[in-house]
């Protein structure tokens, strides 16, 4: 089945239009207005500029030098992951500047409007667990900068393993992202606007000061790779490169809940294409510059940013950091890891749950996963918790495609998507195609999923040394492109072998 009727640049659903009575519907699910539609280049660009520049963004070089690379094959990893990520991020963002619908919303023409909340659950539940890691890293930044400042932080009472000092940060942190998001998309906007430039000036500060103190980047630049660029090379490069690949495949996905605001496809497709790429590729070069420079003065390579800011004596300096780390970390969390789940969670059931309702309960669900245990071991960080992420939702990503681009040709029909019987109600409310394609696909991608031994011959991770499904092992180390090819070309053929009738 496909849509006949005629593209249009931008399509809006008026009042009168949309089904405002639907159980299907809200007003935070609903199109955004044309006259809405405000978001400019410059605001994709910051946005995508204060979600990357974040302490775990930083110290993503550091996780692949620590498991053999030099810093250019670090730095190369990283960009060619990012151009790779940008493709979906560009596909699946077409539709927000065009019918102004989030990614749940989106999810409904492909999976059913009742089976979209398959993957917006997957979405939202590694959002919510994303969430937990940046708040827990935002709140160790303020802990030990502050413990720089006034003394003795480290040295107060502990609660489960850690001083209650430590506890307060992370509460207080997390009550001021929440306190944010409340206030709503517009006020994220604002302060993305702001924080981008904010961040990056905080981080060449930071490059400087250590430039200063070290006379020059020696060290870590002349360092020579322990993989080399043989086969060892190639067995760290590409689950490396499918883990740099799954930290932005959430917002592969989920992109529409921001392009949605945009002005039109020119503001999104350069304000993503200027942002995302050369910023990750940058920080990523920077963190290993300041990690050389911090080797030389230090004697040892020091890559939390954090930790190196925490060397100064200068109050003012703690001070400066303190901010920085604060507004970076606020600018990546609330806009990666907490719109998404909201839209998500208020898909489930719209006439309980709102946006502000769903921000809420992302905040609770990313403590209760106990996020301290997630960034544990570069291992467990980039191939488990990365890749098996990775794995799911570049799935999720192949069907969205597949949908919108070839199956559709960018042609939709909005009131249908928010009402029982209409063309995108299949069988139930589900499009078991879709589930088909997301279930092969994702079990090819994750299904091989193994865990690798430590220097002293332990198991680092949680799955089998010979891969949960020791015959797909192999596959775990492209899980993304497995994920997303095997899904998109399974719901294509499927869609075309048995159309769902009007």
């Amino acid at each position: 089945m496909t849509d006949t009727a005629p593209p249009v640049r931008a399509a809006d659903l008026g009042a009168d239009a949309f089904p405002g009575s639907s159980r299907y519907a809200n007003e935070d699910l609903r199109p955004v207005p044309l006259a809405e539609r405000r978001w400019t280049t410059y605001n994709f660009v910051a946005l995508w500029i204060g979600m990357a520049h974040c302490i775990p963004s930083w110290t993503l070089a550091s996780g692949l030098v620590a498991l053999g690379m030099d810093w250019k094959q670090a730095v190369l990893t990283i960009a060619l992951a990012n151009v790779i990520v940008l493709l979906p991020m560009l596909l699946t963002g077409h539709a927000g500047p065009k019918y102004g619908i989030p990614f749940p919303v989106l999810a409904r023409a492909s999976f059913g409007i009742r089976g979209a909340n398959l993957p917006a659950m997957v979405r939202a539940a590694v959002a919510c667990c994303w969430f937990g890691i940046q708040t827990w890293i935002g709140g160790q930044g303020i802990f030990v900068l502050l413990g720089k400042i006034f003394g003795g932080w480290a040295d107060a009472a502990k609660i489960g393993g850690y001083p209650w000092t430590l506890w307060l940060c992370f509460v207080v942190f997390w009550v001021l992202e929440l306190a944010i998001i409340y206030r709503g998309m517009d006020t994220l906007r604002r302060f993305e606007n702001w924080a981008a430039p904010f961040v990056l000036v905080g981080a060449f500060v930071l490059l400087i000061w250590i430039a200063n103190k070290a006379g020059g980047f020696g060290p870590l630049l002349h360092e020579p790779s322990k993989v080399g660029w043989g086969a060892d090379f190639w067995k760290v490069f590409f689950p490396g490169l499918m883990g740099m690949i799954g930290f932005w495949s959430t917002l592969s996905l989920n992109i529409p809940d921001f392009t949605r605001f945009g002005k039109g496809q020119r503001a999104q497709v350069w304000g993503q294409t200027l942002g995302l790429p050369t910023t990750m590729t940058l920080f990523a070069l920077m963190s290993v510059l300041v990690t050389a420079g911090s080797e030389k003065v230090y004697g040892v390579a020091i890559w939390d940013p954090v930790a190196l800011a925490g060397k100064t004596d200068s109050v003012f300096g703690l001070l400066f950091a303190l901010v920085t780390v604060f507004v970076a970390t606020i600018s990546v969390n609330i806009a990666a890891n907490v719109v998404s789940p909201a839209y998500d969670l208020a898909n489930l059931a719209p006439k309980l749950i709102t946006f502000r309702t769903g921000a809420i309960i992302t905040g609770i669900v990313g403590v209760l996963v106990m996020p301290w245990k997630l960034t544990s071991t570069p291992e467990l960080y980039i191939f488990t918790w990365l890749g098996v992420v990775g794995g799911l939702l570049g799935t999720v990503a192949g069907i969205l495609i597949a949908d919108y681009w070839i199956i559709r040709r960018t042609v939709l029909h909005l009131a249908d998507l928010y009402v029982a019987g209409g063309r995108y109600w299949y069988s139930g409310g589900w499009n078991w195609r879709a589930v088909v394609a997301f279930l092969l696909g994702g079990v090819l991608a994750v299904g091989g999923s193994y865990s690798t031994l430590d220097a002293d011959g332990n198991k680092a991770g949680p799955f089998p040394v010979d891969g949960i499904i020791p015959l797909l092992k192999p596959l775990a180390d492209y899980g993304w492109a497995v994920g997303l090819g095997t899904s998109l070309l399974v719901y294509v053929g499927l869609m075309s072998v048995r159309p769902p009738r009007r």
